[in-house]
């Protein structure tokens, strides 16, 4: 992950796949909220909310879980988690071949920004495709 040399042409939009949002949480003291946060995220969201994780799990230094989601779904929960999150720290970042990149140099963070294991991640991996959504939104955002 090197600065882009003076030549290089930007990179698009269509090499991002996917987002997917970290909502991390002290499970002793903030575990409750971050329990809201997901019961509204599955109210209001077409998502896919990943298992809960307690422990450190991957690159996440701190008790998390994941909600994947679509490109287009991008512009409605992103601003919403942003006015959301309350005291929970929250990693959005996108899915290209390039997961490292991904979590450590392209993301965007929601609260306090956290420590990451990057050397865990590797530097290029299949394209994920999206996953279905698990969720049925009954209210709106």
């Amino acid at each position: 992950m090197t600065a882009l040399p003076d030549d290089a042409a930007p990179r698009t939009t269509g090499e991002i796949s996917s987002y997917h949002a970290h909502v991390y949480y002290d499970p002793a003291a903030t575990r409750a909220e971050a329990e809201r946060l997901r019961a509204w995220i599955g109210e209001r969201f077409s998502v896919t909310l990943g298992r809960w994780h307690d422990v450190k799990v991957g690159p996440h230094d701190q008790a998390m879980y994941q909600v994947a989601f679509a490109k287009e779904i991008f512009p409605e929960l992103v601003p919403w988690l942003m006015l959301n999150h309350g005291t929970l720290s929250i990693l959005v970042h996108p899915n290209t071949t390039n997961p490292r990149r991904d979590h450590l140099v392209d993301p965007l963070w929601i609260g306090s920004a956290l420590a990451l294991h990057g050397e865990k991640l590797p530097e290029e991996a299949e394209m994920e495709h999206p996953l279905a959504p698990n969720t049925t939104p009954s209210l709106k955002p």
